[in-house]
């Protein structure tokens, strides 16, 4: 088999490595409109270092991604068996299979091989995304990437992506799936925490700032302790990006200015997780066509129960038998605030984290203080000032068990 056209010749010595093609502009306005991180600081002759894109960051770690054959890759899910399917998207399956180390000394790890579609609309160019990407970042609430494979032989083009196996599934199967047990009021919040983390560490916390771009529970994926994990990162882009990108993401998921005008920055991901946010409380889809039409578009739905009122608990999924009443309106709060249409008063992800741990702190909390009150007291704080800085709402003590 010959290597297929992104790979550079030393690929005939068994290694290779993925040129990221896509997006096309121009280094110099690139690197004038990313988010410079520490790296970027001024260099002793008093200059300023242009921060690094994402295939130069991807040099450097690229060593770290095992470079498969299709064989092995077919003999790990006994051909592809179908017996073996765990998943299926727009890119293709995905399989569960078994890989033995490179040196053939330790035992088979389980591993999660996602097989392209040949006739797939994605295609090449997401696949080319995620292994940049995911070769690039490295978060505990992001799914690792093991390696690749990319061949042109008889049989055509074969691209295909090993991740490490995550055997919970996704918070969207928990979530929606009446099948499967309900997830309790706690383990909720610290899945729901673990993604955020991982989106405050792409806008926050590396070199360059990553816009994830497809933020929903489906590809929330959970390991064996419900450890939450982002995946699927062939939407990604570094940002921010002011031209239309022409691939909106899913339905019901999308910020409205991005949708409307094709501009895309990270604030696009805090509508989506504003979405995940009421999709955790109340246990329903985004688009439910099922139900009376009132009922049907959930953050429509969600309005006509705002955190503050009585009628608030109408919305809170009745599989929970055990919950946290105020900071179920916290969250509910800041679900809201997530969804600002104004984008700019959408608060940012390192806010979110540290309004999550609060919401987990008060429903570990007891206390028998009036919750209404203090609910009131701390998301006073969650209007927007005139700047448009989104000011955290001070922690409180107060706990109100709900028991159906």
């Amino acid at each position: 088999m010959k290597c297929f056209f992104p790979f550079r010749d030393k690929c005939r010595k068994g290694r290779s490595s993925p040129e990221l093609q896509t997006q096309n502009r121009n280094s110099e306005n690139s690197a004038a409109n990313r988010v410079i991180k520490s790296s970027g600081s001024a260099s002793a002759s008093g200059s300023v270092s242009s921060p690094r894109s994402i295939p130069q960051l991807y040099k450097e770690k690229e060593h770290n991604l095992r470079v498969f054959t299709f064989a092995e890759l077919r003999i790990a899910t006994n051909n592809f068996n179908k017996l073996l399917r765990i998943g299926e998207g727009g890119f293709g399956s995905v399989y569960k299979g078994s890989i033995r180390p490179p040196n053939g000394e330790a035992d088979p790890t389980v591993v999660a091989i996602k097989k392209l579609n040949k006739n797939s609309l994605q295609g090449h160019k997401q696949w080319l995304a995620e292994v940049q990407f995911l070769g690039v970042v490295d978060h505990p609430n992001l799914v690792k990437l093991l390696g690749y494979c990319s061949v042109d032989g008889e049989r055509g083009i074969q691209r295909l992506l090993v991740y490490e196996y995550m055997p919970n599934k996704s918070l969207e199967e928990h979530l929606f799936n009446k099948a499967s047990a309900t997830l309790p009021w706690k383990t909720r919040l610290e899945i729901i925490l673990g993604a955020a983390q991982g989106l405050a560490y792409l806008h926050e916390g590396l070199e360059i700032q990553v816009i994830y771009r497809d933020f929903k529970s489906s590809n929330v994926l959970l390991d064996e302790n419900f450890k939450p994990k982002l995946s699927d990162f062939g939407l990604a882009r570094e940002g921010p990006i002011g031209d239309r990108t022409h691939v909106i993401g899913t339905y019901g998921y999308a910020a409205p200015e991005y949708v409307d005008t094709g501009r895309l920055t990270i604030k696009s991901d805090i509508y989506s997780f504003g979405v995940v946010l009421y999709e955790m409380l109340t246990g329903r889809r985004t688009l439910e066509r099922l139900l009376p039409p009132v009922e049907q578009k959930l953050i429509e739905w969600v309005k006509l129960y705002p955190a503050d009122s009585n009628g608030f608990r109408m919305i809170i999924d009745p599989r929970l038998n055990q919950y946290s009443l105020s900071a179920a309106r916290k969250i509910a709060t800041l679900a809201d605030a997530c969804l600002n249409k104004n984008a700019k008063d959408r608060p940012t992800m390192s806010q979110v984290v540290e309004i999550l741990k609060q919401a987990i702190d008060e429903s570990e909390g007891g206390s028998s203080s009036s919750e209404k009150r203090s609910f009131e007291s701390s998301t006073s704080n969650l209007v927007p000032s005139k700047k448009h800085s989104f000011q955290l709402p001070q922690p409180k003590d107060t706990s109100v068990r709900v028991s159906h």
